[in-house]
């Protein structure tokens, strides 16, 4: 069929129209506003009164850290269950979940959407009231997915003594980076590169079978399987890097390359 020069001059203007209509509204139209939430000023004292790892950190990372924080507690919900939640447990959720991947500026917790808090200790049918409450912290799965579950008591604890090589919410959230590769298997594929696997991987036997002998000061549930292992020493590497360093050189140097880490020298 031929188009007449008349024709195609109305064609080329309707088109034309509708090119400068679109352009139009796209400049001008209302942008969406992002939701944050700024940090609040006295957040910096409770991360100083409180979280060790941020007090190691130099001037310059500081600010970083709170920034982080402050991304973490926009995205995720935190939500109590028969508990208050307060400014405090809201600071050290962000920091457990920021310490391990401090030095990944881009990472954010893509399979997490919630923070259940509850009061204490739990069962595995989520009950805290009761006989079988053996529980401190949860990945969740099924129904669960892409939430958390810690305990308040075990949170506030796990930042309190800073002597301990343990840190419940922290092992939490080494399971959940663990997981983003799509298994909890202990191999970090997201922050592990490939050359170190079959390295890890021996190291982690090795470690086990110590702790099956009794001969580590490493706490025996890391021998339950490789993924309670990797969360085990993450405890222990971030909470404790003195002690690590000195007591399992080869493992700090491990876990230094996987999260990019020396906690023990960090403010230098």
């Amino acid at each position: 069929m031929e188009v007449s020069s008349m024709e195609l001059v109305l064609i080329l203007l309707v088109v034309t129209a509708g090119f400068v209509l679109l352009v139009l509204n796209f400049k001008f139209r209302k942008k969406t506003p992002v939701k944050t939430i700024r940090l609040p000023v006295h957040f910096k004292t409770l991360l100083a009164t409180h979280v060790e790892f941020y007090n190691r950190l130099n001037e310059i990372d500081k600010p970083f850290f709170e920034e982080r924080v402050q991304r973490f507690l926009s995205a995720i919900r935190i939500t109590g269950i028969k508990t208050q939640v307060d400014d405090l447990d809201r600071v050290l959720i962000a920091s457990s979940a920021i310490i391990p991947i401090f030095r990944f500026p881009d990472w954010e917790y893509i399979n997490l959407n919630e923070v259940l808090l509850y009061p204490d200790s739990f069962s595995e049918s989520f009950e805290f009231e009761g006989s079988g409450r053996n529980m401190l912290g949860l990945v969740g799965t099924g129904p669960y997915q892409n939430i958390m579950i810690l305990s308040r008591q075990e949170l506030r604890n796990g930042f309190a003594d800073n002597s301990s090589k343990k840190n419940t919410a922290i092992h939490e959230f080494v399971h959940l980076i663990d997981k983003t590769d799509g298994e909890v298997d202990g191999v970090p594929e997201f922050l592990l590169s490939k050359k170190y696997i079959i390295p890890w991987l021996e190291l982690v036997q090795r470690k086990i079978q110590q702790i099956s002998e009794n001969q580590s000061d490493i706490n025996s549930y890391g021998a339950t399987n490789k993924a309670e292992f990797f969360a085990v020493v993450s405890e222990y590497f971030f909470e404790r890097p003195d002690l690590l360093q000195q007591n399992h050189p080869e493992l700090y140097q491990m876990l230094s390359t996987i999260f990019k880490q020396h906690p023990q020298n960090q403010a230098v």
